[in-house]
């Protein structure tokens, strides 16, 4: 993996604003939840499609640039967007439902600290790195060794 110092200038977002981008994760999570609920939708499908958008997750299969655009695709509030918009002008409500559960999916995944990827690698996020990635960067700010001693 490589070595990004993850700071101000690097394209991922830090201290507060990092905080405020969880939290409109919070809020992009809940609203749409909330909106399913007084639509009358079928909880069942609320589970069942809740966790489609990271099968875009198969696409690091080909390789990280592959990965990151695919995972950004299905991770974008745009698609969901574009989708309710479409299910406005065709009439169609169940395309509405659709999108409140994939914004809720992409509210969710930012609130945990999820973001869009960089195509560097999967740990590599607009918010961030995250998993072990997240943690070796954590140790090397304070200077202790990342590398586990066995």
């Amino acid at each position: 993996m490589p070595n990004i110092i993850i700071n101000e200038n690097s394209g991922a977002a830090t201290g507060g604003v990092r905080d405020l981008l969880r939290w409109e994760g919070v809020t992009l999570f809940v609203g749409p939840t909330l909106f399913y609920l007084f639509s009358g939708a079928p909880w069942q499908v609320y589970a069942l499609l809740f966790l489609v958008p990271d099968l875009s997750m198969l696409g690091y299969l080909a390789g990280p640039r592959v990965g990151a655009v695919a995972y950004n695709a299905a991770h974008a509030t745009i698609g969901p967007l574009l989708l309710a918009l479409a299910g406005m002008v065709l009439l169609e409500p169940v395309m509405g439902s659709i999108s409140l559960i994939w914004l809720a999916h992409i509210g969710l995944d930012r609130a945990l600290g999820y973001g869009l990827k960089y195509s560097a690698g999967f740990r590599i996020t607009h918010l961030g790195r995250i998993g072990k990635d997240a943690k070796d960067a954590k140790d090397m700010k304070a200077g202790t060794n990342p590398v586990p001693q066995r």
